[in-house]
């Protein structure tokens, strides 16, 4: 039993993997994945174990030699792409030079469009020449197809409307886009009384560029600017679908058009929260007094060093308002003296816990990067920006009830109420196996939970050991299936894994604990306990094989089902695999933010584990890039 457990928690404690779904035996579907790889096994002299036919075919023999076998294969996880933005595309206002449309040939029989300053500008727009993206594009074409006034102009001239609007896009930046995106040129004020054909060519341009403009800047800032799915493989949303006539159509009724535009970003706190960040970062220049810390600084209670001083300076200007407001007499008393106190261990202890690091006081790399500031002005500049995109492939109000779990920050966040009441660490994918950006539901509890090994983890990690020693699963208590009949382990040809699905039953060795919490997805991802409980006690948690382990499993099951941790650990304690349906659905949130408000509004950065804002930068430069270059 020593042997099995200390070999299933160094070998095989692993969660899950880049393809099969785990929650029951996996059953591979694809074609086999090791034909040709090595010949048979040699046969047993004695006592010979009949071999279970999985599709198997041994190498073919040459000179009587068994070819040598070919490298093992591995399964990998989803790529990265090369972002392709969406080109714009001509606004086919040409359409609207049918007369039962738009009255563009007289017709005293019916007079659709009055001879007056509007109706010579509407008669001009199917000569408009625009470029939008394709959806903003048709949103144009429907409006001005369906409605006969005018929204932008009035007269020979723009209207109040038009510059309400105007000021609203030119301000764009406050919520994390691109001002240059929605740039319109404008008609002077002053024009030549002489040449109205001209004017009214003018104002007909401006009426359908701005349309384009106002409905590209609803979508963006409704959606996103961002495709997430173009990324890489690791993103899955449905994107949002946006009913930009309407809106266009709202626009031209709104007594408040700027109120209307605004009215249209993310309307949860946690967007108001990262666009005052924004505003105060840009407000901010490069700090006149920074923290500098310096390098290669290690400082432990009870010693002495003259970066102290720096060290509760940077406490100062970076800590919470509720941490310096308990340690107020601590922080008045402090003269910049060396001496690294209990007082001031304590003060700093605070700081790492408020910060989401372990608070043991001992001030290393990770607690030097917060004090003093981590990234410069315009790296949480940048950081925002991404967070305020990639929280408009969310909904706007995230719910009253959800789980939010931050990859980046290594933590997940129980809302209930439309307010957080816990928090805890977790430990998610390693960078070789990434946890993916997406949302679900919470559905279901399991308790004492089989852990149905998947494929990617059979080939990558079992099958290398198994080639040498086909005992080494039942050895290890794991249960074997071929086409749906148990076997034993050593009674698999191992040049193959067709048809063979592999679980580990419920134990104190599982490799998802007492517990793992479910919300159906394509990745196989979920929440769950784990036997390896000293990886919480690390700043850095991306260690798992891509689903989320939790320090505390109980306290969420608890919180998801509705009842009581002592309930939770009555079930659990029963030894039964049972499996038990949320009351109600709960929307979950496995996101991926390198910056993010906490409980009380502060926005905190973190360290971009997989490396994915520089993905953002590249997808938002070649969108701006499209979108820019044939405006």
């Amino acid at each position: 039993m020593t042997f099995r457990k200390s070999a299933a928690l160094t070998a095989l404690l692993v969660t899950c993997a880049f393809v099969v779904v785990d929650a029951a035996p996996a059953r591979a579907e694809a074609p086999n994945l090791l034909q040709l790889l090595f010949g048979k096994r040699k046969k047993q002299e004695a006592a010979p174990v009949p071999m279970v036919e999985a599709g198997f075919q041994a190498m073919p023999m040459v000179k009587g030699v068994a070819k040598p076998a070919a490298a093992l294969p591995r399964v990998t996880g989803p790529s990265y792409y090369t972002y392709k933005a969406e080109a714009l595309k001509p606004v086919e206002m040409f359409k609207l030079a049918d007369p039962v449309v738009t009255g563009s040939i007289d017709d005293d029989r019916t007079p659709l469009i009055q001879r007056s300053p509007e109706g010579e500008i509407r008669r001009e727009l199917a000569s408009v020449k625009a470029l939008a993206p394709v959806e903003s594009g048709k949103a144009v074409e429907t409006f001005y197809s369906q409605n006969a006034d005018l929204i932008w102009v009035s007269g020979s001239q723009i209207s109040d409307r038009a510059r309400a609007a105007l000021a609203v896009l030119a301000d764009a930046e406050s919520v994390g886009l691109d001002a240059q995106d929605y740039t319109v040129d404008v008609p002077s004020a002053v024009f030549d009384n002489a040449d109205m054909v001209a004017r009214y060519q003018e104002l007909a341009e401006f009426e359908v560029n701005l349309s384009a403009a106002v409905a590209t800047y609803i979508l963006d800032t409704v959606r996103g600017r961002i495709n997430p799915n173009r990324i890489s493989g690791y993103h899955d949303f449905v994107r949002k679908e946006v009913n930009l006539a309407a809106a266009l159509k709202n626009v031209s009724r709104s007594p408040d058009v700027a109120a209307y535009l605004r009215s249209r970003a993310p309307s949860g706190r946690h967007f108001q929260a990262l666009a005052a960040e924004l505003k105060a970062l840009r407000a901010e220049s490069e700090a006149a007094d920074p923290v500098v810390i310096a390098a290669g600084t290690l400082l432990k209670p009870g010693e002495s060093n003259p970066e102290l001083a720096n060290i509760v300076k940077g406490v100062v200007r970076h800590g919470s308002e509720s941490l310096k407001t308990e340690h107020a007499t601590t922080i008045a008393a402090y003269r910049d003296t060396p001496e690294y106190t209990p007082e001031l261990a304590a003060l700093v202890e605070a700081f790492q816990k408020d910060q989401g690091l372990k608070p043991d006081g001992v001030v290393g790399q990770a607690t030097i990067r917060r004090l003093t500031g981590g990234d410069n002005i315009a790296d949480k500049i940048f950081k925002v920006q991404v967070a305020m995109e990639q929280a408009r492939w969310l909904p706007a109000e995230l719910g009253a009830r959800y789980v939010f779990i931050n990859q980046p920050a290594y933590m997940a966040y129980y809302h209930d109420k439309n307010d957080e009441q816990f928090s805890m660490r977790v430990v998610v994918g390693s960078k070789a196996n990434q946890t993916y950006f997406f949302q679900d539901e919470i559905q279901t509890v399991e308790f004492n939970p089989y852990w149905g090994v998947p494929q990617s983890i059979i080939i990558n990690e079992m099958l290398p050991k198994l080639r040498s020693d086909p005992s080494y699963l039942d050895r290890l208590g794991y249960e074997v299936e071929v086409n749906g009949r148990p076997v034993s382990s050593t009674q698999i040809d191992w040049s193959s894994t067709k048809g063979v699905a592999v679980r580990q039953p419920p134990g104190d060795d599982n490799a998802l604990g007492d517990l793992k919490i479910l919300f159906p997805n394509a990745h196989a991802i979920y929440m769950h306990d784990t036997p390896s409980k000293s990886y919480f006690k690390k700043d850095m948690r991306a260690l798992s094989h891509g689903c989320v382990r939790l320090a505390e499993p109980r306290l969420m099951a608890a919180a998801v089902l509705g009842t009581t941790v002592d309930d939770v650990a009555a079930q659990i304690k029963k030894g039964r695999n049972k499996a038990v349906s949320v009351p109600q659905k709960i929307p979950v949130y496995v996101s991926y933010f390198t910056a993010w408000p906490n409980k009380d509004g502060k926005v905190e950065f973190f360290d971009d584990i997989y490396g994915r804002d520089a993905y953002m930068r590249k997808a938002m430069d070649a969108t701006r890039a499209a979108r820019q270059a044939q405006s």
